[in-house]
């Protein structure tokens, strides 16, 4: 162990792990022991005192948010250290966007094609329910999917090919069985893994099994990144699957450098596919010595009775009570707590109801109310609930309670986007607007629709015409009667579709008021605005998966498309993903929102900490949870024997659940529950009933010190072209569709310029690779080609054939000029970050091209040349953005830049470049620049809007700045 290394207040545990890099190491870190500051200071460790490589190592984790918290508080330790390191140049992100990075840095060697689209879980099933008619036809599927709703059976399916995905069976290996139900299981695999195929699809699960199987059987790719990865990094080890535990192995296997860092008690994802075995086993896979397990035990979180008390659970629950033992499938380990002793009284309480319901809510009111009173409770948002599901109607319940007793609750999993005020209201006015429907509707045409959501829609049009008869909505009344009757009596196609009806309403009350909120209110503030973003989504990716542009009257079986598409829109997709459930807005940026209590499950809790804790569900018992074919079928075709004995698995999940709840809590836990026959369940009384209450005399209040919420600090990243020039075309526009992420409709037609860029990256991916042979006429055309269907397909834009030839002629016009000289280009298609003291620097360049000793940077335009005084304003934007990335290139490699081009690919017979020398005033002025404007956003500061009128009218938000800019005028 070096002593010159600043260990920044390391205990003896957390040094050793710090600083033992070479060979396995398995970190045993229990809750609150400083995880995350171990991985930190291990990777500073090995950049600072051992010198490697950024690029050298690889840092996975379970969540974007930890991966964004583990890049920024590295940065910031190393910028605390003025160490120069560009920690963008790691292997750091989630396994599911590290495994996508390898797919795309190796494209050409997946199934993939240029385009493809990663499918979220509903893009998934959905997938699956507009292709249901090719399952249907699989003899016997009615065997093992009897049920009759299409959209169930969709999500199974999905279920199911998850899992084997994540289990490595393929669809040929069940095809094989002897079983029929398990043959029928492979057909159905068989059929899914096609239809994704032909549609070039990535699904969640997919990507880990895309990415190993090119390191799996192409040697070169995975000989260039097992020799560059000499240190490999897990976070969260305990919930890891087979298949990422495959990637870390494969991998590490040249410098076996592995360190895993989790908890075993804190297993909670087995419904993912996660098994416990990985960590416990995880010295199993080395030889002799080769691995070292240490154990951090010292919490630093909570006070010495709530690590008593978890700890306390972790005992009570194993033996003859409950016919279970943990054996071997537990590290025995005891936590101790190492911060302050805590107030001299209890720090865990009980808050309970005895007679009903209400009782329990007012004792929990009663319970906060206290707390607030305490001199050191500051914020709401020290308070935390956790549950099961927050789905729950004891819990929605509760909720709706303390909000209707001035308590804010921030529950956005809680899947009440649909009961939103603004929402219902939205949709109500939509569906006015489309009065074919509601008629249909009131006529019970839709009678078949499932009782609930036919409530639902019917309350959408109720709240509608309740808000349009107050007097002072004239205006929306009569835009809504005068755009039903254009739409009932339609007789040409319209050029908007849904979605251009959802931004023209926008620009009446009081969803005005509601996108008027200033952005740095409270998360209860901007709520509205954040959903009715959300809603703009959801109708935007129903008119891309329906190919819906526009509003027909012209007929299609016997109906006019606008009503067909309407009934879709209403009585399918938005049924779907209503009976789905949708969570609403969470700003991974603040770790919980001020003015708030949270309510959260306990799944999502995972690796947070909370002053004050609040665990409900004591009701909960062991539940058996699994499905019988997947289970049969895993038992006879999965890689590695059961590990954990079936019957136990149940109590193994319930105990790691709630001990992980237990150990959220910093100063206060609170057991809460409604006393009934079932309440607190057998499971948990023996750790509840001694509890005090909070109204006991031994509990007092004024004793306790609260923390305040930590600050989560995460760095966001900018681009200039995504970003920048954004802001500076209208702050506005950069307000609805980057912060509050609003669909954009009017999108432009980016095709052609696209096309040109990928065909030429395909040209310049060959030279790097060598095979300069390939860049013949006949495999441009070929590249070109295949191009064009994917993303014309993707994007669902067309060229016509002039067009098209347009385009193959710019990049046949490109590589005539090269003159079969492909040795300069050093780099193509080059995504490069650096990380600032308070946001990250993002940009991708197109060509760096090595010039003597420097390098050259190009950034190509599919377009003439433009005229360098009429269009000097769009040069010099153009200009600015090579500056970026002029700095990005020095700053990340080292290299000097010499020249930087704009290369205009439809330039025909002159010189198509315009070039500007390196200037380091010029970029530091830039930079100078783009950090004000970044800080700009930052602050939340979108008061400048567009001054090109041109950028109005192409802009969805044009209704709603008009309404705005004649109300300033009104009020002068």
């Amino acid at each position: 162990m070096t002593e010159a290394f600043d260990f920044a207040g390391a205990n003896t545990s957390q040094r050793e792990a710090i600083s033992t890099t070479e060979g396995g190491l398995l970190i045993i870190a229990g809750p609150g022991t400083g995880k995350t500051f171990t991985l930190v200071n291990r990777v500073v460790y090995l950049l600072e005192q051992l010198a490697v490589e950024a690029s050298q190592i690889f840092v996975a984790t379970f969540t974007d948010k930890a991966a964004k918290e583990l890049v920024t508080r590295i940065s910031n330790e190393l910028d605390r250290r003025g160490i120069r390191a560009n920690v963008n140049e790691m292997y750091v992100g989630t396994f599911h966007s590290l495994a996508l990075r390898i797919i795309k840095e190796n494209l050409e060697f997946t199934r993939l094609k240029t385009g493809f689209r990663v499918l979220d879980s509903f893009d998934q099933s959905y997938t699956v329910f507009q292709n249901y008619h090719h399952f249907e036809a699989i003899e016997n599927i009615e065997m093992i999917l009897p049920g009759k709703s299409k959209w169930r059976n969709s999500s199974t399916i999905t279920k199911w090919v998850n899992a084997l995905s994540e289990e490595l069976i393929t669809a040929s290996e069940l095809s094989d069985d002897l079983d029929v139900e398990t043959k029928v299981l492979g057909e159905i695999y068989e059929v899914y893994l096609r239809v994704i195929d032909e549609q070039n699809l990535l699904d969640f699960a997919g990507i880990q099994v895309e990415a190993l199987r090119i390191l799996r059987e192409n040697d070169a790719v995975r000989k260039r990144y097992t020799d560059q990865l000499r240190y490999i990094m897990i976070d969260e080890y305990q919930d890891t699957n087979y298949i990422q535990e495959q990637l870390v192995f494969l991998l590490g296997e040249k410098h076996k450098n592995i360190c895993v860092v989790g908890d075993d008690d804190q297993g909670l994802y087995r419904f993912r596919g996660a098994t416990i075995r990985n960590i416990l086993e995880f010295s199993d896979r080395f030889e002799g010595s080769e691995c070292k397990t240490l154990q951090l035990t010292e919490n630093y979180r909570s006070t010495p009775g709530i690590v008593d008390f978890y700890n306390n659970w972790m005992e009570t629950t194993s033996g003859s009570k409950f016919k279970f033992e943990w054996d071997e499938y537990r590290y025995r380990k005891t936590i101790v707590a190492a911060g302050e002793p805590g107030p001299n009284c209890p720090t865990v309480v009980k808050v309970a109801g005895k007679e009903d319901a209400d009782e329990w809510h007012k004792e929990i009111l009663a319970s906060i109310r206290a707390i607030e009173s305490s001199e050191s409770f500051t914020d709401l948002n020290q308070i935390a609930f956790l549950f099961r599901s927050v789905k729950h109607p004891s819990v929605t319940k509760l909720a709706e309670f303390l909000e209707s007793n001035g308590i804010n609750v921030y529950s956005p999993r809680s899947g009440q986007f649909f009961d939103r005020y603004e929402v219902k209201l939205a949709f109500g006015c939509l569906m006015l607007t489309l009065p074919n429907y509601v008629i249909a509707l009131e006529n019970d045409e839709f009678h078949w629709l499932p009782d609930d959501y036919h409530r639902f829609i019917l309350s959408c049009v109720v709240t509608a015409n309740e808000y349009l008869v107050e007097s002072n909505n004239f205006d929306l009344l009569k835009w809504i009667q005068r755009t039903g009757r254009s739409h009932a009596g339609i007789t040409e196609p319209t050029d908007y579709a849904f979605s251009g009806i959802l931004y023209h309403l926008f620009s009446f009350e009081p969803f005005l008021t509601m996108l008027s909120t200033s952005m740095d209110s409270g998360v209860v503030d901007i709520r509205p605005s954040r959903n009715l973003a959300l809603l703009t989504q959801l109708v935007a990716k129903f008119e891309y998966l329906h190919h819906v542009t526009l509003l027909s009257p012209k007929l299609f079986q016997g109906k006019r498309q606008i009503d067909s598409q309407t009934e879709r829109l209403f009585n399918l997709y938005l049924r779907l993903l209503y009976q789905g459930g949708i969570a609403e807005y969470e700003d991974d940026s603040e770790y919980a929102p001020s003015g708030c209590v949270s309510f959260l499950t306990v799944h999502q809790s995972k690796g947070m900490e909370f002053p004050i804790v609040f665990v409900g569900s004591l009701n909960a018992v062991p539940r058996k949870q699994e499905d019988a074919l997947l289970t049969m079928v895993l038992e006879r075709h999965q890689k590695r024997a059961e590990f954990e004995p079936r019957d136990q698995v149940k109590f193994f999940d319930f105990w790691r659940l709630y001990y992980t709840a237990f150990s959220r809590a910093q100063n206060l836990l609170v057991l809460t529950a409604n006393e009934e026959k079932s309440t607190p369940s057998q499971y948990f009384r023996d750790v509840y009933t001694p509890l005090p209450t909070w109204r006991d005399g031994g509990f007092n209040l004024s004793l306790f010190d609260f923390e305040t919420v930590k600050d989560v600090n995460l760095k966001q990243a900018f681009s200039f072209t995504g970003d920048i020039t954004v802001y500076e075309t209208c702050s506005l526009q950069y307000k609805f569709f980057k912060d509050l992420e609003f669909a954009p409709v009017r999108v432009n037609a980016m095709l052609f310029g696209r096309l040109v860029h990928q065909t030429i990256e395909d040209i310049h991916r060959a030279a790097l690779r060598g095979e300069t042979s390939l860049i013949t006429p006949d495999n441009i055309d070929a590249w070109f080609k295949m191009n064009y269907e994917n993303l014309s397909k993707a994007e669902r834009i067309y060229l016509a054939e002039p067009q098209q030839q347009a385009a193959l002629e710019q990049v046949q016009r490109y590589v005539l000029r090269q003159r079969g000289d492909w040795s300069r280009i050093k780099e193509a298609e080059v995504d490069v970050s650096l990380v600032k003291a308070d946001y990250i620097l993002d940009g991708t360049i197109d060509l760096i091209r090595a010039d003597d000793g420097s390098v050259e940077i190009i950034d190509f335009k599919a377009t003439k040349k433009p005229d360098m005084v009429s269009d000097h304003e769009m040069i010099e934007r153009y200009r600015r953005q090579l500056h970026v990335y002029a700095h990005l290139v020095e700053e990340r490699t080292g290299e000097r830049v010499s020249k930087m081009h704009l290369y205009y690919t439809g330039e025909e017979s002159g010189n198509p470049m315009i070039s500007w020398p390196y200037s380091k005033t010029a970029i530091e002025a830039t930079v100078t620049v783009f950090d004000e404007v970044v800080h700009k956003i930052l602050n939340k500061n979108y008061q400048q809007r567009a001054e090109s009128l041109k950028t109005c009218k192409e802009c969805d938000f044009n209704a709603y700045c008009a309404k705005k800019t004649n109300e300033k005028e009104a009020a002068r």
